[in-house]
C-alpha cells in the first residue's frame, strides 16, 4: 500500500507512531514477550527501507522565505522570460507565429478577402493609388481594399461573362451614373446573364471597399417555370456556400411566413441571404416584402415590366431598395414607351416622365423610320436616336448571340414557306368573301371581331382539324364549308395531308428519325395544335413529352432534366411558347420546328433560343415554318420591323431597312396564291435572278442589303440541309437561311 509522502501527512504519521509506540509498550507490560509477534510495516521492504515510486520524485521540503534578489538581478530574470518568443507546440508547424491574439484586432492595413494579384483575377474595384506621404496620413482602419470575384467563379467565366460582370458592379455602385444604381442586362440568350448576376450577387453579399458585406439580402424575382433553375444554378456554381430561400409553391399563410422570416434577417452573416420567388407569387405576397429593405433585386424576363401600369411593376417599383438589375434578351418587343417602362424602372428620372420621352425621342424616332417619311423628319429621328442610344447606354449592356460561336456548334435557321392544301385555300378564301374582316377595320385600327377573324385564320393555317367545329356550327365565315372536307372526315384522327405545314412537319419527323439520333422540339402558340402533335407522335409512335399551362413548376424541371439526359428514349419534346417559352434549357435536342409565328418577336426569339444554348454539342437546325401568301407572312413582317425597330436602338445597327408601312393593316386579310414567298418579294433581294439564287450577288447589286437579317436565300438547288431537301417536294416552295452562323465559323 502505497503512502504519501507529502510533509503534513508525514507529520501526522509521524504523532500517530509515537501513539502507537506507547500502546505497544504498555501491551508488552501485560503480556509476556514469548507469546508477542511484531507486525512488519507495510511500507518497508525486508531490506527495512522505504518503498518509493520509481515513477516520481519526492517532493521537496517548501519554504516560506524568498530567494533575496537585488532588483537588477529580478529584471534581468523577468526580460529573460519576456525575450522567449512563442513556439507552438505542433512538429514542423509553418503557419503564422501568433501575432495575432484571440479577440484582439488584427494591426496594420486592411486586406481584400481574395488576393487582386493572383494569375486570373477578376477585379471589380481598385483602390486610389497614394503616395507614400499619403500613405502615413491616411487611417488604416477606413483605407479602401479591392473587390475581387470569387476564383470559385472567376475561372469560369468567359471573356464577355467577366466584362459584363464588370459593368453590372460599375452600375449597382453608382459608378457610371452618379446617383443611380440600376442597369439593364440585355444580352441575347444563351450568354450566360444567370451566371454573371449569380456572379454579382455573390460579391456583394461578401464584399466591398469598406472591406464589409455591400449588402445583407438579395431577391431574384422570375417567372414561375424558372424559379428552380434559378435555385439549381445558384447550387450548381456556388457549390453549397450559400442557401438560397427558393418559394415556388405553399398555402398563404407558409409563404407569408418564410417572407417575413427572410425580411427579419439581419447581420453579417445571414442564413439564407438570396430569395427567389416567381412574379405571380410576388404581386401576391407584395405586402410582407415591403416593410424592410432589400440591397438587390434582380428581375429576370424583365420585358413583363413593359407596361408601367400593371400591379406586377408598380409592387416592384415600391420595393424598398436602389439597385435593380432587369435581365432581359429582348428588351424592346413592341414599341419604344415599352422600353422607356424598362429603363425607367431601374433608373428613375433619367429618360424623364413618359410624356417628355414620347414627346422627345419616340415621336420624332418613330416619323424617321416610316417609309415614307422625309428627309428632314429622318434626320431628326437619326438624332433623337443617338441621343437616345448615348444616355441608355450607360446603363445597359448587350452582346449578340454571334460570341457563342467561338464556344457553340453552328445554327442554321430557316424560314420554311409552306403551300396551302386545295382545302385550306378553298376555307380561306370562302372565310375572307363571307366575314369581309377588312370591312370591319375602322379608322386603321383593329375590332374585337378583327381580332377573332385573326385567330381563326391563324389556325387554319395550321390545321383545317382547328376550325372544322366552327364549320359544323356554321359560325361567320365557315358557313356551308363542311362540304369541302373528306367524306367521313373526324377530328379524332390527324391527317397530316390536309395542312401544308403539316405535312412538312411529318416528313421532317420522319427523316430525321431514320436518318440520325437527333431529337426535336416542336414549338406552338397553341394548346390546340400541341393536341395534333400529340395524335401525330401517336400514330407514327413516337416517344415525346409534353410542356404547357397545366404541368406544374416542380414537374417541368424533371421532365426537362430527363429529355435532356442521353439516355432518355424521348424523341420529341412539345412546348407551348406562353407557358414555357423563357429560360429553358433543351439541349438534348438540336433541331426545333417553330410551327406558327407569334405576333411579339421577342416571344419566337425566347423560344428558338432553347436548343442553341451553353451545353449543346451537335449542330443545330431552327425551321420556322410559315403558310405562303397568307396572314402568317404578314405577322414574320411585322416581326421584322419591330426586330428592326429593336436592332437601331438596342444593337445600334444603322443601316436597317424600312421594311413596311404601318398602314397596311388590310393586307393582313388578303391571301396571295401566285407567290412563292410574299415575304421575299416585299424585301426585294438582291441575291436572286428569276426566283433562284445567285452566288456572287449580281455585278452592280449590293450584295449587303438593307436587309441584313437574311444571309442568303435558296431553292431546292441551294438547300444545305438532308432533312430539309427530303420533305421539299411535299409542300415546301422557298426557305430563307435567316441568321445562320454558319459563314462565321468557316463553313461555305
Amino acid at each position: 500500500q502505497r503512502r504519501s509522502l507529502a510533509p503534513s501527512q508525514l507529520a501526522k504519521r509521524k504523532a500517530g507512531d509515537e501513539e502507537e509506540e506507547e500502546e505497544e509498550e504498555e501491551e508488552a507490560d501485560r503480556h509476556p514477550p514469548t507469546t508477542r509477534k511484531r507486525q512488519k510495516p507495510v511500507s518497508e521492504t525486508e531490506s527495512g527501507e522505504c518503498y518509493r515510486s520509481p515513477f516520481r520524485k519526492p517532493l521537496a521540503q517548501l519554504t516560506n522565505r524568498p530567494h533575496c534578489l537585488d532588483s537588477r538581478q529580478h529584471e534581468a530574470f523577468i526580460r529573460s522570460i519576456l525575450s522567449k518568443p512563442f513556439k507552438v507546440p505542433i512538429p514542423n508547424y509553418k503557419g503564422p507565429l501568433g501575432l495575432r491574439a484571440l479577440g484582439i484586432k488584427r494591426a496594420g492595413l486592411r486586406s481584400p478577402l481574395h488576393d487582386p494579384f493572383e494569375e486570373g483575377a477578376l477585379v471589380l474595384y481598385e483602390p486610389p493609388l497614394l503616395s507614400a506621404h499619403d500613405q502615413l496620413k491616411i487611417d488604416k482602419d477606413k483605407a479602401p481594399v479591392h473587390v475581387v470575384v470569387d476564383p470559385v467563379l472567376s475561372r469560369v467565366l468567359r471573356p464577355h461573362q467577366r466584362e459584363g460582370v464588370k459593368f453590372l458592379w460599375d452600375c449597382v455602385t453608382s459608378q457610371r451614373i452618379p446617383g443611380s444604381h440600376g442597369c439593364i442586362m440585355a444580352d441575347e440568350m444563351g450568354l450566360g446573364k444567370t451566371l454573371q448576376c449569380i456572379t454579382l450577387m455573390w460579391t456583394l453579399l461578401r464584399q466591398s471597399p469598406d472591406c464589409k458585406p455591400e449588402i445583407e439580402k438579395a431577391m431574384v424575382v422570375s417567372p414561375s417555370s424558372l424559379v428552380r433553375n434559378w435555385y439549381n444554378e445558384v447550387e450548381k456554381w456556388l457549390g453549397g456556400r450559400i442557401q438560397p430561400l427558393a418559394i415556388d409553391g405553399g398555402s398563404k399563410e407558409e409563404i407569408d411566413r418564410k417572407l417575413v422570416g427572410f425580411m427579419n434577417q439581419r447581420g453579417l452573416r445571414v442564413p439564407s441571404p438570396i430569395l427567389i420567388i416567381s412574379y405571380e407569387t410576388f404581386r401576391l405576397h407584395a405586402e410582407a416584402l415591403q416593410k424592410g429593405s432589400v440591397g438587390l433585386v434582380i428581375c429576370d424576363e424583365g420585358h413583363r415590366l413593359k407596361n408601367s401600369e400593371n400591379q406586377t411593376y408598380q409592387a416592384l417599383n415600391s420595393l424598398n431598395t436602389p439597385r435593380r438589375v432587369l435581365i432581359s434578351g429582348t428588351p424592346i418587343q413592341n414599341d419604344l414607351l415599352e422600353y422607356f417602362s424598362l429603363v425607367h424602372f431601374v433608373n428613375s428620372g433619367i429618360l424623364g416622365t413618359a410624356q417628355e420621352f414620347k414627346r422627345h425621342f419616340e415621336i420624332p424616332i418613330l416619323k424617321g423610320r416610316d417609309a415614307d417619311a422625309s428627309e428632314a423628319e429622318r434626320h431628326k429621328g437619326e438624332e433623337r436616336l443617338k441621343e437616345l442610344i448615348s444616355i441608355v447606354n450607360r446603363c445597359l449592356i448587350r452582346r449578340t448571340s454571334d460570341i457563342l460561336s467561338k464556344y457553340l456548334p453552328v445554327k442554321i435557321e430557316q424560314v420554311v414557306c409552306c403551300r396551302l392544301t386545295p382545302l385550306q385555300a378553298e376555307l380561306y378564301k370562302n372565310f375572307l368573301k363571307q366575314a369581309k374582316p377588312v370591312e370591319e377595320l375602322k379608322d386603321g385600327k383593329i375590332s374585337v371581331s378583327s381580332l377573332s377573324s385573326i385567330t381563326s385564320l391563324k389556325k387554319l393555317c395550321n390545321h383545317p382539324a382547328l376550325i372544322h367545329d366552327k364549320c359544323v356550327e356554321e359560325e361567320e365565315g365557315f358557313m356551308g364549308v363542311l362540304d369541302l372536307f373528306p367524306a367521313g372526315y373526324s377530328t379524332k384522327s390527324v391527317e397530316p395531308q390536309l395542312s401544308g405545314k403539316m405535312l412538312v412537319l411529318d416528313y421532317i419527323l420522319a427523316v430525321t428519325k431514320s436518318t440520325s439520333n437527333d431529337k426535336v422540339v416542336l414549338v406552338s402558340n397553341y394548346t390546340q395544335t400541341l393536341d395534333l402533335f400529340e395524335k401525330l407522335c401517336r400514330n407514327r409512335r413516337y416517344l415525346y413529352v409534353r410542356l404547357d399551362g397545366t404541368m406544374s413548376i416542380k414537374k417541368r424541371a424533371k421532365i426537362v432534366e430527363r429529355f435532356n439526359s442521353p439516355s432518355s428514349p424521348e424523341f420529341i419534346f412539345m412546348l407551348s411558347s406562353k407557358a414555357g417559352g423563357c429560360g429553358l434549357n433543351l439541349i438534348g435536342a438540336n433541331r426545333l420546328v417553330m410551327f406558327d409565328p407569334d405576333w411579339n418577336p421577342a416571344n419566337d426569339e425566347q423560344a428558338m433560343a432553347r436548343v442553341w444554348r451553353d451545353g449543346q454539342k451537335k449542330t443545330c437546325y431552327i425551321y420556322r415554318l410559315l403558310s405562303t401568301g397568307t396572314i402568317e407572312e404578314k405577322i414574320f413582317q411585322r416581326q421584322t420591323h419591330k426586330k428592326a425597330l429593336s436592332s437601331c436602338v438596342v444593337d445600334e445597327e444603322q443601316d436597317v431597312e424600312r421594311h413596311f408601312s404601318l398602314g397596311e393593316l388590310k393586307e393582313l386579310f388578303t391571301l396571295n396564291e401566285t407567290t412563292t414567298s410574299d415575304t421575299h418579294d416585299k424585301i426585294k433581294c438582291r441575291r436572286c435572278v428569276n426566283g433562284h439564287q445567285v452566288r456572287p450577288p449580281p455585278e452592280g447589286s449590293d450584295c449587303t442589303s438593307d436587309l441584313s437579317q437574311w444571309n442568303h436565300c435558296a431553292d431546292k438547288r441551294g438547300l444545305q440541309d438532308s432533312v430539309l431537301k427530303a420533305a421539299w417536294d411535299a409542300a415546301v416552295t422557298f426557305t430563307f437561311h435567316h441568321h445562320s452562323h454558319e459563314e462565321q465559323r468557316g463553313i461555305p
